[in-house]
């Protein structure tokens, strides 16, 4: 099992979950984070880390976000590690729990 980042990630990007990651598996693009599934140890450390609560396991994914689990294995292959915390985006809290926002991601 892996988790995932998910859609509220998208134009917010804080990045509080890196710091608590064993494994270095966040990856960081322009507006959004993905973790490496072949990584990802399922520690469930960056879970309660995210102040946008868009990193979900794999089993607690809720079905409209199901399409994030193979987002975030295609960019972790594209984008580097991270593995210190840089603060979230500018306008990271007026985005926070938009809905919707995959037509916002920055590949």
């Amino acid at each position: 099992m892996t988790f995932a980042v998910t859609d509220n990630c998208i134009r917010c990007r804080y990045t509080d979950c890196v710091e608590v990651c064993p494994v270095d598996c966040f990856h960081v693009g322009p507006n959004f984070m993905v973790i490496d599934p072949e990584e990802c140890i399922d520690c469930s450390l960056c879970e309660p880390e995210c102040p946008a609560n868009a990193i979900y396991s794999e089993d607690d994914l809720p079905p409209e976000q199901q399409q994030f689990l193979e987002l975030n294995a295609e960019l972790a292959k594209k984008w580097p590690v991270q593995t210190v915390s840089e603060g979230p985006l500018p306008d990271a809290e007026e985005w926070d729990g938009v809905k919707d926002k995959l037509q916002y991601l920055e590949k």
